[in-house]
C-alpha cells in the first residue's frame, strides 16, 4: 500500500510541475488569455484520469500550483463519469 502511495505523490508531483509549465508558457500572454490557455491545453490534451486527480487536488487547495493553474481550474472540464 505505501508503494501506491508513494507512486501517487509521484503523479500528484507530475500533474503540479506539469499545470506549472503551461502557465508559464502563457506568461507573456495577458491575464485572462493565460487563464483561457491552461485551461483550453489541461482540456484538450490531459486525458480524463489526468483531469480528475487535478481537480480533486484543486480541490484540496492546490498545494504548489501557480495561482493563474488554481483560476484556470474553474474552466477546466471534469471527465465524465462512467455508466454504472
Amino acid at each position: 500500500m505505501s508503494h501506491d502511495d508513494e507512486n501517487r505523490m509521484s503523479t500528484k508531483q507530475k500533474l503540479v510541475y506539469m499545470a506549472n509549465q503551461i502557465a508559464t508558457f502563457f506568461d507573456s500572454k495577458p491575464h485572462d488569455e493565460r487563464v483561457e490557455g491552461i485551461a483550453e491545453h489541461i482540456n484538450k490534451f490531459w486525458d480524463p484520469r489526468m483531469r480528475r486527480q487535478f481537480l480533486e487536488m484543486l480541490a484540496a487547495g492546490g498545494a504548489g500550483m501557480k495561482p493563474t493553474v488554481i483560476e484556470a481550474g474553474a474552466k477546466i472540464r471534469p471527465p465524465k463519469q462512467d455508466a454504472a
